[in-house]
């Protein structure tokens, strides 16, 4: 069975897939799964949002938003090193929880008036850049 592989071999496996659909579909289903989707190897960097096109950046959808921001990134927030955010759900995740060893932040999708708008002192995404 799958879940009966090596974690080393479900690793390797795991990182040439999309890791937000792995995440979003298979932590929670059970012990094994969770332990090797929370490993640093697999967590350290992650992108999310959707890029449909190398010209088209899109957040995340709601409901996946919703998870990740809920259960998925305060259960694996000490591991992630790096983050790739589309500006318009950035704040969203980065409250969602403390990430410690973060030590890289990739910002896509800002244009100057989402910029201006984002940054205009309503948020905290100023004291953060």
């Amino acid at each position: 069975q799958f879940i009966d592989l090596p974690d080393e071999l479900l690793l390797m496996i795991f990182n040439k897939l999309n890791k937000v659909e792995l995440l979003y579909s298979l932590i929670g289903i059970n012990t094994q799964l969770d332990k090797t989707l929370s490993d640093p190897i697999f967590t350290k960097e992650l992108t999310l949002f959707t890029n449909f096109s190398s010209n088209n950046i899109y957040p995340l959808g709601g409901t996946i938003l919703d998870r990740f921001c809920l259960e998925i990134l305060p259960q694996i927030h000490t591991r992630i090193r790096m983050l790739n955010l589309e500006i318009l759900s950035m704040e969203r995740i980065l409250l969602a929880a403390d990430y410690p060893n973060l030590n890289s932040l990739g910002i896509y999708n800002v244009d100057e008036k989402t910029a201006e708008h984002v940054l205009a002192g309503k948020s905290m995404i100023s004291t953060i850049l």
